[in-house]
């Protein structure tokens, strides 16, 4: 089991024994405990619900739904669960035709993403809420990186609510019994890129 974790479970395993006997051993007062609590449940404090938790993507990720829009045709497009709005603000700089929302639950996340826009005078639009409020008929990309859990429910909204012609992108995890019409490789990375066109 310990040998199929992802590489940084095992440093979190590796080193919280660690962590706890040097803070033991350091008498460190109770606020510290309180406020690393409080940021961990405004990152994840939605998860036992929605069972998705804060991921992260990478700039390869970013390129390659990057490749998948269009040249000379903007597109409206989601990125749902978008985090600190990474995706979506490269996205809003390279392709400014374009508009490019992101949708998060986590308080966190969505009030740095937002900030963080506005900082950099990104075009990106950050929605604090759950994905499943908004209609996709508004969008022509939906990108998710989700968990294997939300994906049965993201396929039932998207089938039900997506325009045809329209592209439901997710990175990593796949919708059990729906073949994807492209699958991207994304190098030395094992996770794949799966789209799916409606």
């Amino acid at each position: 089991m310990f040998a199929n974790m992802a590489k940084w479970w095992r440093w979190i395993h590796f080193f919280f024994p660690v962590s706890v006997w040097v803070m033991s051993q350091w008498q460190i007062s109770n606020t510290f405990y309180l406020l690393g609590f409080l940021l961990s449940l405004s990152l994840y404090w939605t998860t036992f619900r929605t069972q998705v938790p804060f991921y992260p993507s990478m700039p390869v990720v970013w390129q390659q739904v990057l490749a998948l829009i269009p040249q000379h045709q903007p597109l409206r497009i989601i990125d749902i669960g978008s985090g600190l709005g990474d995706m979506s603000m490269f996205i809003a700089e390279k392709r400014p035709d374009c508009l490019v929302d992101g949708v998060e639950l986590a308080p966190l996340p969505w009030l740095l993403s937002a900030v963080r826009s506005k900082f950099r005078g990104s075009k990106a639009n950050f929605k604090f809420g759950d994905y499943y409020a908004l209609d996709f008929a508004n969008y022509d990309l939906v990108f998710a990186y989700l968990s294997p859990a939300a994906m049965t429910d993201l396929w039932h909204k998207a089938q039900t609510q997506m325009r045809p012609g329209a592209l439901l992108v997710s990175y990593e995890f796949e919708i059990n019994g729906v073949e994807p019409a492209q699958l991207i490789s994304l190098g030395d990375n094992k996770k794949m890129l799966y789209v799916w066109k409606i």
